[in-house]
């Protein structure tokens, strides 16, 4: 996962609400993590079910604490929590790891130029769908929205932000 931290060096920087939060993760906090037991031998029987990011979900109180630990280490002290999401990179419908903190970051619920939790989680059900319907490769999917989720919804979605 290093690799991903090295080829992505880009750190946009854009206000949010009050703060100013980065749209994309910082790569050396959250460089992105796989859960080992998704492969594309099993795709069909775990992230193509409906339901199992909600299996896999770490629980409300857990987020909480990591949410806060996340908005320290990305400076974001003092601000309101409702601003960001806890996030994962390479999303549980993706097989990211539900729990590694290189996984984990605080994501603006809102950004002036649209780059959001909301148009990264318009990519992830796109994705998602490229993935199970065997259009795109598992692996493909996990390295194309870790190295920047941004790049990734233009080339998959299209978009001329």
């Amino acid at each position: 996962m290093r690799a991903f931290a090295l080829a992505f060096s880009l750190v946009v920087v854009l206000a949010a609400s009050p703060a100013r939060a980065q749209v994309l993760p910082d790569p050396w906090q959250t460089p992105g993590a796989i859960d080992p037991r998704i492969t594309e031998a099993n795709i069909a029987s775990t992230i193509c079910v409906p339901g199992y990011t909600e299996r896999v979900r770490p629980p409300e109180d857990v987020s909480y604490r990591l949410k806060h630990e996340l908005m320290a280490a990305y400076g974001h002290r003092g601000e309101r929590l409702r601003y960001y999401e806890l996030d994962h990179l390479i999303p549980l419908e993706l097989g990211g790891a539900p729990l590694a903190r290189a996984n984990l970051w605080v994501e603006p619920r809102r950004a002036r130029n649209g780059w959001d939790a909301a148009r990264k989680d318009e990519l992830e059900r796109a994705l998602n769908k490229l993935v199970c319907t065997h259009r795109l490769d598992l692996a493909t999917a996990q390295r194309d929205i870790a190295t920047n989720w941004i790049a990734a919804y233009r080339k998959y979605l299209g978009a001329s932000w």
